[in-house]
């Protein structure tokens, strides 16, 4: 049966499906040997030879799903050039993974690692509209009117941002502890909500992600997810899992 370049590409694993076709159009792509740099292409994994950079893809890689409690202190990323240390020092090395969206260097919680594409590019894609909860530290007690503007939208440099929900969950020794439920997934996006009305992040939790909640996990382990929880995750997108 044939399916999209993209799609096939993701489905082995090595990247999402939106950087698939990144590396489509920038030539890095062949088919049977021939160098494809259109989107819509359509393959049949069973019969055609599909490399990356000269690299066959294995399309009968078994799908991976771990969730990661993410420390503060490492680059959620495959690999720094800075060789600074990364997520994937934190899991197994049995198959080759990546990073479902991002936590920055000093952010912490949970984090999905999988070789799904499909997924991936679901959970990260603001379409799907799969939710992310943060505990967010900051100094101090923002005032109702200021906690307003997170939600009716304040522009950044990269427009309008704004969270879907906010709500005080209790104090710590500098201030005030905050459940922050967003939509999106940009760079750095709430830590620049925070600093927008005037108080900067001191420390910041995802605790959940659609439906996955972090749970008891300790602080740099792992756990496989079961077939339920990535069954809920498709659900949260809109989509049955494959």
């Amino acid at each position: 049966m044939k399916e999209r370049l993209q799609k096939a590409i993701a489905r082995a694993g090595i990247c999402s499906r939106r950087r698939a076709e990144e590396l489509i159009i920038s030539g890095r792509v062949k088919v049977n040997d021939v160098v494809i740099t259109q989107l819509g292409q359509k393959v049949d994994p069973e019969n055609d030879i599909i490399k990356v950079d000269n690299n066959v893809l294995n399309l009968r890689v078994p799908k991976v799903y771990l969730l990661l409690h993410k420390p503060p202190g490492y680059i959620t990323t495959v690999h720094d050039p800075h060789g600074r240390p990364t997520v994937m020092d934190l899991i197994p090395k049995k198959v080759r993974l990546f990073p479902v969206g991002r936590l920055d260097l000093n952010s912490e919680g949970l984090l999905i690692l999988t070789n799904d594409g499909r997924l991936a590019h679901m959970l990260t894609h603001p379409r799907f509209e799969v939710t992310k909860t943060y505990e967010v530290w900051v100094k101090g007690q923002p005032q109702a009117n200021k906690l307003l503007k997170l939600t009716t939208g304040i522009v950044l440099e990269d427009g309008l941002a704004h969270a879907k929900r906010v709500s005080i969950v209790g104090t710590w020794t500098q201030g005030t502890r905050l459940d922050v439920v967003m939509a999106e997934g940009r760079k750095r996006e709430v830590r620049r909500l925070f600093q927008a009305i005037g108080f900067p992040v001191q420390r910041l939790i995802r605790h959940k992600l659609g439906p996955l909640s972090l749970g008891q996990l300790p602080l740099g382990h792992t756990r496989s997810l079961t077939k339920e929880e990535v069954a809920a995750l498709y659900r949260a997108a809109g989509q049955a899992s494959s």
